[in-house]
């Protein structure tokens, strides 16, 4: 493939996502549910692996730093940033344990977890996921086509309409930008920030 069939392939994956009313509407309603928990003083917890994780922490940013408004911080974080955590964690317990432990450490009920995961399989999601709902937080995945195991856990799917890893990443990061700023834009108005 060259660089034009490549922009191509990126492209026809957002077209699918656009002519999809139904994830539309998903998309909506996960910044709906993020504007509620910060009116709420609640928070946004995200967690994710390899290309995952570096989306999490950017979305994560945008949410704590700015998006395009200068504005007060919010309170979101990419689980995987404190590696001390991580290393400690997954060598004592497992990796797949290393999630759903910083869950239950931070996790409250009424805040978001939003588990990202190209095959909706990964196991360490999985069980933040599940972690998340014993305590009553909200969840949100973002996946591929079929949602993995994650599809029957989360709250609500967001699954990009592909198979191919780089393609659904790409678009994940374009609804993270697109969730942030619907969130940044609806707290402004409501002068929350």
């Amino acid at each position: 493939m060259n660089v034009k069939e490549l922009l191509m392939e990126s492209i026809k994956t957002k077209e699918k996502i656009l002519s999809n009313e139904e994830l539309l509407n998903k998309i909506e309603k996960v910044a709906d549910l993020i504007v509620n928990a910060y009116m709420n003083d609640k928070k946004v917890l995200l967690c994710g692996n390899g290309g995952s994780a570096a989306d999490a922490q950017h979305i994560s940013a945008e949410l704590s730093g700015r998006f395009k408004i200068d504005r007060k911080p919010l309170f979101a974080e990419a689980l995987h940033v404190n590696t001390s955590f991580l290393t400690a964690v997954a060598n004592d317990y497992s990796f797949e344990k290393v999630y759903e432990r910083l869950v239950e450490a931070f996790g409250r009920e009424g805040d978001v977890l939003i588990g990202i995961s190209t095959s909706g399989n990964s196991e360490n999601i999985i069980n933040a996921v599940k972690k998340a709902k014993e305590i009553g937080m909200i969840t949100v995945g973002f996946t591929g086509k079929t949602g993995g195991k994650l599809k029957n856990l989360v709250d609500i799917l967001i699954n990009v309409p592909s198979k191919d890893t780089p393609r659904i990443q790409e678009a994940h990061i374009t609804i993270g930008h697109i969730i942030c700023e619907l969130v940044e834009n609806n707290l402004y108005k409501l002068g929350k920030i």
